[in-house]
């Protein structure tokens, strides 16, 4: 790929919640608008970087977008030519409208109530978030089949119930805000460590869960959970040019060179989650972030505070039990009680259905059993975990821990 055409991808990428939002607010039709916009984002795609990108990018894909609809609705009814020119006339009129941002909104659209959880983050993770349909069956431990029909099942339940394309109200606001901070989450997940491929990092998808949370920040500034969660972010995507070599090798945590840590972003979540934790209802985000805060601060793996680290997961596992908890508490604790310790905690995941989705269990065991002088078994657990992820950096990763046991 040249790199006008990799720059356009990602501008396309960053254009294309915008665009479905402006079309979802202006139609009312979230389906079909979803299908135009992909048509104006693949014609995009061919012409830009030939031809060079437009000086106004997102209008030029809302107006081709736009023109896609009013083609479908040529071949329906005189209900529809009624739609086509109220549309056409939309087209005319270009102004702030075209300008907007509405991806806040969209978010909120589909975290509506009226779907169950489950379709909530599936959905927006496909609308706003921009991931595929197996990134998001990664993301969700489900195969990719279950997750291609949650997302078509949501689809026509927002079609069917109408719902309108305004923030919500505030007393419904806190509930779906829940699902909204859940899906910014995994967003940023999924871009910090991909599930798959041959990157580590997605910078695009990571980017657009900071910006999202940033403008959900700037709608809540009081709330404790979203200043938490972008102070997790910024904490956490600090430490992205550290995380691999030069050949995209990763390098884990306590081998990392700090100085390569962002100390604008460092500082920018320490601020935040200090002026945070405390003043507000504790949530996970915020305990998160506090233990995000206390990796960043310290001047070597060595001078990490881990007694601390394990006092805030032991509040965080009462707070928000789950596995993926209780498999980063086991770390903790062996750094604290010592590797059998943790080894123990970590069997208490052993009959969980969720991990079997996931290398993790076994890489942590494979790290655990080699601190614990075990290397035979180690090498199979990180053999194991090789075998498990689709990504490409953790399956060399793997693989190497495991020669170096031999």
């Amino acid at each position: 790929m040249s790199i006008e055409a990799a720059r356009v991808e990602d501008l396309l990428r960053e254009l294309a919640p915008q665009v479905l939002g402006t079309l979802v607010r202006r139609y009312g039709q979230f389906d079909a608008a979803e299908d135009a916009v992909q048509e104006a984002l693949l014609a995009a795609a061919t012409q830009w970087p030939e031809q060079g990108v437009p000086d106004h990018p997102r209008p030029w894909l809302v107006t081709a977008a736009s023109r896609r609809l009013i083609d479908g609705w040529r071949s329906e009814s005189a209900r529809r030519r009624r739609e086509e020119t109220e549309a056409l006339l939309e087209i005319r009129r270009p102004g702030e409208a075209s300008e907007q941002d509405d991806t806040l909104t969209l978010l909120f659209l589909c975290c509506h109530p009226a779907l169950s959880v489950p379709s909530q983050l599936a959905l927006t993770l496909r609308a706003v978030g921009g991931l595929t349909t197996t990134e998001i069956a990664n993301a969700f431990l489900v195969p990719e089949a279950t997750m291609a029909q949650r997302i078509s099942r949501a689809k026509q339940r927002i079609k069917s119930i109408g719902a309108r394309f305004d923030l919500p109200p505030e007393p419904q606001r806190a509930e779906r805000l829940r699902v909204v901070l859940h899906v910014l989450y995994l967003i940023f997940n999924e871009g910090y460590t991909s599930s798959s491929g041959s990157s580590l990092q997605r910078t695009d998808l990571t980017a657009e869960a900071i910006r999202l949370s940033r403008m959900l920040y700037q709608l809540l500034p009081r709330d404790g959970e979203v200043a938490g969660l972008l102070a997790l972010m910024l904490l956490t995507d600090a430490r992205r040019d550290a995380r691999t070599t030069r050949d995209g090798s990763l390098v884990p945590l306590a081998e990392q060179d700090r100085h390569l840590w962002n100390a604008r972003q460092i500082d920018e979540g320490v601020s935040l989650i200090t002026a945070t934790l405390g003043k507000a209802p504790t949530g996970p985000y915020q305990l998160q972030a506090a233990i995000a805060a206390i990796h960043d601060e310290a001047s070597s793996a060595d001078e990490t505070d881990w007694p601390q680290i394990l006092a805030l997961y032991d509040v965080l596992e009462q707070v928000s039990p789950g596995p993926v908890v209780t498999l980063n508490r086991a770390v903790a604790v062996a750094m604290v009680d010592g590797p059998r310790s943790g080894l123990a905690v970590l069997g208490t995941l052993d009959d969980d259905d969720r991990m079997g989705r996931t290398h993790r269990l076994e890489a942590v065991r494979g790290h655990l059993l080699e601190l614990a002088g075990e290397p035979g078994a180690a090498r199979e657990s990180y053999r194991r975990a090789a075998r498990m992820t689709a990504s490409v950096p953790e399956q060399r990763y793997l693989a190497m821990r495991a020669a170096r046991l031999r």
